[in-house]
């Protein structure tokens, strides 16, 4: 029986007679902190009479066990338990004193550590060491009167035009191909796929059924558009590709790989005529194909426009990020990279357990994908730790009038009442969020009023957005 685990957990007032806090790199603490021995041993006592009191051990009615023969038959593991509280309480009571510097405490996610395992002595006072990390220092550095450039763009009929084109494409209606007929270019297909090895067998955990693209979107990470036309229904084909050392997959670049590809299903699409039914159909607002054309130039321009800002912003974090002393700690570090992956295996539609599988098809590890997102990671902790100090630095706030007037601007541009955007931002917590955001969108305006912007280079729409691949 496990007579320890009975004991309840209570906070204390264990008397912590010295403490020293020692800063070291990563933002890491080291606490090193001393318990009077008169605690330590009314946390043993105590923690003794309880069990003397509460558990019934042979030849002894419960709770009627002689003191010495409780320690006896509980022998370490009562010293175990003991200093277990000893510690817990003495870290609460440090934690939560009003003269324990801010800036010295445990961030959420970083729990406590031992250096090394203290030993319990009844004589004495305990010491013990532990570690753990910090919410780091932040020292912002020059961001007034930064030199940037603005690509010069605008928005021209070809943009209208491919804007349109897509605009018809998710208006078509998709139909089966006839019974024979063979993959084209367009059409839509779902196929069954998987990695095959050496010896032509299925690479475990490299298996997809059902993945349905169309034919020359490149929507597939084996980019097999080319290699499935004029394949039938039912057919399979071994196709054997060499990617480049530059390939968009870092996991298949300069790799040959083996796929073994299944069609299922062949559809194809019926493009409606673009004309001014067509327009009615997409919104009833509009009455004729020139007002649809119209409204996607404007929503084309407000796009390029947030693009063009976005921009700015990253290249004057750019330039204040290398002026900035941050020394970031490694529990942060690793929540993001954890977060990353989770994000990933939703992306693929999969478990962590099946990500880890195709990963390990490729070549490669966890740890290897982290290492590979680490820099991006730490560059992006590393911005939103400025732009959060600045917000604070600078004082800058959100109203409940700006507020207000946000989410009446939501309400107009989705065509909804202002009640039906507040009810929205009244759960979870969701108007802090947007509290937040129109904080973060106030600094940025700073931001770029203080920059110095320079004309840049033209560019085409389309090269700017970066869907040009």
């Amino acid at each position: 029986m496990d007579y320890l685990a009975q004991y309840p957990t209570q906070r204390g007032n264990t008397v912590v007679v010295s403490k020293e806090i020692t800063r070291k790199e990563h933002s890491q603490v080291q606490l090193t902190a001393t318990v009077a021995n008169a605690d330590v041993r009314k946390e043993y006592d105590d923690l003794v009479a309880y069990y003397a009191k509460n558990i019934q051990l042979p030849g002894f009615r419960k709770g009627k066990a002689p003191k010495d023969i409780v320690e006896r038959k509980l022998g370490e593991g009562l010293k175990a338990d003991a200093l277990g509280r000893i510690l817990e309480k003495a870290l609460h009571e440090l934690f939560d004193a009003e003269d324990f510097p801010a800036q010295d405490k445990p961030i959420a996610y970083a729990q406590p550590e031992l250096v090394e395992e203290p030993v319990l002595d009844l004589q004495k006072d305990l010491t013990f060491t532990v570690k753990y990390d910090v919410f780091p220092t932040v020292t912002v550095g020059s961001w007034k009167g930064i030199e940037i450039e603005s690509p010069v763009v605008e928005v021209t009929d070809d943009d209208v035009k491919r804007e349109l084109e897509q605009l018809q494409e998710r208006n078509a209606i998709v139909i089966d191909k006839s019974e024979g007929a063979v993959v084209a270019k367009n059409d839509v297909v779902t196929i069954n796929y998987a990695e095959l090895d050496e010896n032509k067998e299925v690479i475990k955990g490299s298996e997809r059924q059902d993945f349905v693209f169309t034919v020359g979107s490149g929507a597939n990470i084996y980019k097999i558009d080319d290699d499935i036309i004029g394949m039938k229904k039912g057919e399979t084909k071994v196709i054997t590709k060499t990617f480049p050392a530059d390939f968009e997959y870092p996991e298949l670049a300069g790799k040959t790989k083996t796929i073994s590809v299944t069609v299922t299903a062949i559809k194809e699409k019926k493009l409606p005529d673009l004309d001014d039914d067509f327009a009615q159909d997409v919104n009833e607002k509009y009455k004729t194909l020139a007002e649809l054309k119209a409204d996607l130039k404007k929503n084309l321009e407000k796009t390029l426009e947030q693009r063009l800002r976005e921009l700015k912003v990253n290249d004057i974090l750019e330039k204040v990020l290398t002026t900035t002393q941050i020394d970031l700690p490694e529990s942060m570090i690793r929540l993001e990279l954890e977060s990353r992956w989770r994000n990933l295996a939703r992306r693929f539609n999969s478990s962590e357990d099946q990500l880890l599988s195709i990963i390990q098809s490729m070549g490669k590890s966890y740890e290897d994908m982290l290492a590979e997102w680490r820099p991006d990671v730490e560059k992006a902790l590393k911005s939103r730790l400025i732009v959060d100090t600045l917000i604070k630095d600078l004082g800058i706030t959100a109203t409940d009038e700006e507020l207000e007037a946000e989410m009446q601007s939501m309400a107009e541009g989705m065509n909804t009442s202002i009640d039906e955007v507040k009810k929205y931002y009244e759960q979870d917590q969701m108007k802090e969020y947007l509290r937040e955001d129109i904080k973060e969108r106030k600094l940025f305006d700073t931001l770029i009023a203080e920059a110095k912007v320079k004309k840049g280079k033209k560019q085409k729409y389309l090269d700017l957005m970066g869907n040009n691949r």
